[in-house]
């Protein structure tokens, strides 16, 4: 069942989502093409396991959808605009202090 979701509670799930490294390298990778998972594992060099756990909380929060194809399944984010939103992410231009850490760094799980 698709959900619509609030411009604060969508951007809170972006967040979350990106803020692990895992996921944001998976966002990054289906930004360019979408893939499967045996591919993405391989490509990342990260477990199937892992990488499924990752999948999981990705559809979880709305930005990648599972695509059925006979006995394998594609995976690709859920809205072209993402891939965009990624691209703008990660070339903007970022003040970080070296030395120091974000406070919720820890603490921040999934959607």
């Amino acid at each position: 069942m698709l959900t619509i979701t609030t411009d604060v509670d969508g951007l809170a799930r972006f967040g979350r989502a990106l803020a692990d490294p895992i996921r944001c390298r998976v966002l990054l990778a289906l930004g360019e093409a979408p893939a499967y998972p045996a591919d993405l594992s391989d490509a990342l060099g990260i477990s199937r396991t892992r990488l499924s756990n990752h999948l999981a909380c990705l559809r979880d929060c709305g930005l990648v959808v599972a695509v059925p194809e006979g006995r394998r399944t594609r995976y690709e984010l859920s809205d072209p605009r993402l891939g965009h939103a990624l691209d703008d992410l990660r070339t903007a231009v970022i003040a970080v202090e070296t030395d120091l850490t974000c406070p919720d760094a820890e603490t921040t799980g999934c959607c």
